[in-house]
């Protein structure tokens, strides 16, 4: 199953995955501050930063996927083929929005480590 997913993609990919990567780093973000301060271990946060902007860019991957896989040829007899590149385009440009919302949250603690008063 998932290496049909990574065959043929899913057009819908980049953009939960990518919200969901968000979701889970501005979390972390809040969650991690005091427990950041109290260990001196500021490198957390643009480590998960990279993993998070991975995940999103993979959805992203999926959605390029299934864009190039949609037929467009078919497209006057069926309907399915607008909608599903429409969707993946949609992916595709949220996934790298969401990266990259995620990559700047992430460098913002390379310079304030959380522990300013």
């Amino acid at each position: 199953m998932i290496r049909h997913w990574w065959q043929a993609g899913v057009p819908s990919a980049g953009l939960f995955a990518g919200a969901a990567a968000w979701l889970v780093s501005t979390q972390l973000n809040y969650a991690l501050v005091t427990w950041i301060c109290a260990n001196g271990m500021s490198w957390i946060v643009p480590a998960t930063a990279a993993v998070l902007t991975a995940m999103s860019l993979a959805g992203g991957f999926l959605s390029w996927r299934a864009w190039g896989v949609a037929d467009l040829s078919s497209a006057e007899d069926s309907t399915n083929a607008q909608p599903r590149r429409l969707l993946a385009g949609i992916g595709m440009l949220s996934a790298v929005l969401f990266a990259l919302v995620i990559a700047l949250q992430g460098s913002a603690a390379l310079v304030l480590h959380g522990c300013e008063r």
